[in-house]
């Protein structure tokens, strides 16, 4: 019983932090009507998620686009024909083709991101996602990147990867990503310097 108390009051916990992050970032949602006042409900629901779906309990619908993946001839890494599902989650409305407020058996919106927001379906003018990290010097393999083990205030390179590739996570973080207003793209780090470049990239 102890136990199941603790376990308890640790995902609450959790839970109010997260949303601590999300309040007042990009990805708070709260104000607007569509929302009906919630915050995590857009995304995730704490019963019937998406089965089979990367991202936990997701609760939002899901994109069925085409895209088109970037292509280099410079790419050492092996790309993916298409995003992967944790880049997927992402662009279920980055991609500008599905609402925003289809989320739980909405299906019907007619919000949708626009802006600088709107990252659309040609994904070949964009940092590759779904793409393979690759150091080393071998075939296939980018001189200039630096090691998985490569180790950060916040981690390794690798705790920042997926399956061992690049995703939209990788650099962005989706539950805010810093000081509110402080980090308007919600970067994982600061990008002043380049530095969050810096941290993959051996330049």
């Amino acid at each position: 019983m102890r136990k199941t108390l603790a376990i308890s009051a640790f995902l609450m916990l959790a839970a109010g932090l997260a949303g601590a992050q999300i309040t007042g970032s990009l990805h708070d949602f709260s104000t607007s009507g569509w929302a009906d006042g919630t915050i995590c409900l857009p995304c995730h629901t704490t019963h019937n998620g998406q089965t089979g779906f990367v991202a936990p309990l997701w609760n939002h619908e899901v994109t069925t686009a085409t895209f088109t993946m970037y292509s280099s001839p410079t790419l050492d890494g092996a790309i993916d024909p298409q995003p992967a599902d944790v880049s997927k989650a992402c662009l279920s409305c980055h991609d500008g083709t599905v609402a925003l407020e289809n989320f739980g058996t909405q299906t019907g919106g007619t919000t949708f991101i626009t802006g600088g927001a709107l990252i659309g379906t040609d994904l070949s003018n964009d940092h590759p996602i779904s793409v393979t990290y690759s150091p080393g010097t071998g075939a296939g393999q980018d001189s200039e990147l630096n090691p998985t083990s490569s180790i950060y205030a916040d981690g390794q390179i690798a705790d920042y990867l997926f399956a061992g590739k690049v995703e939209c996570a990788t650099c962005h973080d989706v539950h805010n990503g810093g000081a509110v207003g402080a980090n308007p793209s919600l970067l994982v780090e600061d990008p002043t310097g380049s530095t969050i470049c810096l941290r993959c990239h051996a330049k």
